[in-house]
């Protein structure tokens, strides 16, 4: 099996942060600051997923802020926004089973969709960390996913 590697096609902010992150090994990077137009300073924790692609079955690396829950990592597939679901949620349809790296701590996790009260729960909480996230949902049709990764032991 190939080394994971960045997934193709990363904005280029993403690439930059996750280059960081992997040459630091999650000394730097975890912690993502930035200023944005009409929100102005915002500081949200990073994570890095690495799934297997659903076609290549090559393993790639993805950077997205996540949030906690009880045991548990939660990201989003927002992408922005984007009419379509992000390659990453694409790939974790077809194989739940991801590598995670949280700063220093990497683990193997399961992943799982949620949905009703659950999804809803999370969703409020992923606003608290990354408030753009109400802005890509009104952007897009889809109703944007929110994913649990449950640590495997």
């Amino acid at each position: 099996m190939a080394e994971a590697k960045l997934a193709p096609n990363l904005p280029d902010w993403m690439l930059e942060h996750a280059n960081r992150y992997l040459s630091s090994g999650g000394t730097d990077g975890h912690m993502y600051k930035v200023t944005l137009p009409q929100r102005g300073e915002i500081t949200a924790p990073a994570l890095l997923l690495t799934t297997t692609g659903r076609k290549s079955g090559n393993k790639f690396i993805f950077p997205l802020f996540y949030g906690t829950d009880g045991g548990s990592y939660f990201v989003i597939a927002s992408k922005g926004g984007a009419p379509q679901h992000p390659g990453w949620y694409q790939n974790i349809l077809a194989n739940p089973d991801v590598e995670v790296q949280v700063g220093t701590k990497k683990l193997n996790a399961r992943v799982r969709i949620t949905a009703g009260e659950e999804r809803l729960r999370l969703w409020n909480k992923a606003l608290e960390f990354w408030p753009p996230y109400a802005d890509y949902q009104l952007k897009t049709e889809r109703e944007i996913p929110v994913v649990v990764l449950d640590p495997v032991h």
